[in-house]
């Protein structure tokens, strides 16, 4: 049963950086494709992005395109979100997901099988 815990959230003002950290136990990443989604009060979880795999594709929601990076190392067992040019309007919980079958990538929610507890960002203006 994989396992997730995401941390590196927290208070960041407009503009500024974080990245948030993924790490696996009880299982591997390096045979799941990962997904990073994000929940805002009183709205649904929506897609940021996923990465395959071997690292070698990803996409991302147009709102975060260009801003946010995926990028994974499976030797630490670990995905990673890059998010730079923080909005206030990326203020969420973030949510890490993993799937179950190698080559099936969703921006679906209900298409990963494996989620982590979320961490906080909050971008003030």
């Amino acid at each position: 049963q994989v396992q997730l815990v995401e941390s590196g959230g927290g208070l960041v003002q407009a503009g500024g950086s974080l990245r948030l950290s993924c790490a696996a136990s009880g299982g591997t990443f390096n045979n799941r494709p990962v997904a990073w989604f994000r929940q805002a009060p009183g709205k649904s979880r929506e897609f940021v992005g996923f990465i395959n795999l071997s690292g070698s594709s990803t996409d991302y929601a147009d709102s975060v395109k260009g801003r946010f990076t995926i990028s994974r190392d499976d030797a630490k067992n670990t995905v990673y979100l890059q998010m730079n040019r923080l909005k206030p309007e990326d203020t969420a919980v973030y949510y890490c997901a993993a799937g179950t079958y190698p080559t099936r990538l969703s921006y679906r929610p209900a298409g990963y099988d494996y989620w982590g507890q979320g961490t906080q960002v909050t971008v003030s203006s």
